[in-house]
């Protein structure tokens, strides 16, 4: 069985980066840093397996180094109880870099990047670059740890605008109303969340909380008159 029909029948879908860095060459090495959700070490290790067998199986990397950071439940806990029934998980692997896997999480933790796996590949070109090297290592992972950033932001932002329709659509008249009739179709904002244009999407959340206001104040003046 070849390594892609391996992962292809595996009970969960491949793993999917969100984000890939730019090439960093320098004296014939490259680096490339790609980042993962993972909210276990599992899903940690199958994302690096997945960047060794499936994506670089034609191109080994010389080194596929790793770190992954998760928030997981305390043994005994079941969430309800706040903050405090959670822990972080966090790891690393050099894969024969030397310090390099901690390089990788120093650089996750300053950017808070949590339920994520870096794995940051090296061609090895045949000159010793000394610790420079680290310095390559850092910066692929501080880009696709700050694409990440951004990609949570646009799905906390999207998420709040979904709640925020739903809200203005139970303030409107429904369908049994004269003007109205089906059911109310659903906003599609998968373009929005591909721009990442989170600018954008904060503007959209601030119109949306300025209907809900008009329409409740406009509810609560018909009210009063009624009354």
């Amino acid at each position: 069985m070849s390594n892609l029909d391996a992962f292809v029948t595996h009970a969960l879908p491949l793993p999917e980066p969100l984000a890939t860095s730019a090439e960093i060459e320098d004296r014939q090495s490259t680096f490339v840093a790609y980042i993962f959700r993972a909210s276990t070490a599992q899903q940690a290790r199958a994302a690096h397996t997945h960047v060794r067998k499936v994506l670089h199986a034609k191109r080994p990397a010389s080194h596929e180094i790793m770190a992954w950071r998760c928030m997981v439940l305390k043994e005994g806990r079941t969430g309800l109880g706040g903050d405090g029934d959670f822990k972080i998980e966090e790891g690393s692997e050099d894969d024969n870099e030397q310090w390099a896997g901690g390089h990788v999480l120093k650089v996750m933790r300053s950017e808070a990047a949590m339920d994520a796996v870096v794995v940051v590949s090296r061609w090895y070109g045949g000159i010793m670059l000394g610790p420079v090297r680290f310095t390559h290592i850092q910066d692929c992972t501080r880009e696709v740890c700050q694409a990440f950033r951004v990609e949570d932001e646009m799905q906390d932002c999207i998420s709040t605008l979904t709640s925020l329709d739903d809200i203005l659509a139970s303030l409107q008249p429904g369908p049994s109303q004269p003007g109205r009739s089906g059911k109310r179709d659903k906003k599609d904002y998968k373009a929005l969340q591909e721009s990442l244009d989170v600018a954008k999407a904060k503007r959209l959340i601030s119109a949306r909380e300025k209907a809900i206001n008009s329409v409740k104040a406009l509810i609560g003046e018909a009210n009063a008159k009624r009354g």
